[in-house]
């Protein structure tokens, strides 16, 4: 039985550590996609020149908002899972339809400073809610290991 105990621990730090990785992997991508549609109006000039061009190209947007989706998606509903607080998968529920707003609705030829406001404002939020989430986790982790029958 103690055996039985000690593997799942083990099973779950690893898997703690998955998701703490998960979660700052999400935070970085997302503060680097605001940056990015935020210095983008700046340096479009710039980018072919460099072989960047593509950092322009909206099918790179919206590749690099769907994999943040899912990462976020992922990362924060396990997170929530663990600690039951609803905060993060709001923020970043807001976050994600701002990004999704401004990059299918308001395309940079059309509307470039509303795209660039949103889909900042949006990345901006995801990596605020992956960063909550990472702290809700580290507060609520040591206390409350997810049961068996959640898993």
């Amino acid at each position: 039985m103690a055996s039985h105990s000690a593997d799942s621990l083990h099973k779950f730090a690893a898997h703690d550590a998955l998701a703490q990785v998960a979660d700052r992997i999400g935070a970085t991508a997302s503060f680097l996609c605001a940056v990015h549609c935020a210095a983008l109006p700046f340096v479009l000039t710039v980018l072919p020149t460099l072989g960047l061009g593509f950092l322009g190209d909206h099918r790179f947007e919206r590749i690099f908002i769907a994999f943040a989706s899912a990462l976020a998606l992922g990362s924060l509903i396990r997170g929530y899972r663990r600690h039951r607080v609803a905060s993060a998968l709001w923020i970043a529920g807001f976050g994600l339809a701002l990004l999704w707003t401004g990059a299918w609705l308001f395309d940079t030829g059309s509307a470039p400073v509303v795209h660039a406001a949103l889909v900042t404002l949006g990345g901006c939020c995801v990596a605020l809610a992956h960063i909550l989430n990472l702290r809700l986790t580290h507060l609520f982790g040591a206390c409350c290991p997810p049961d068996a029958s959640a898993s």
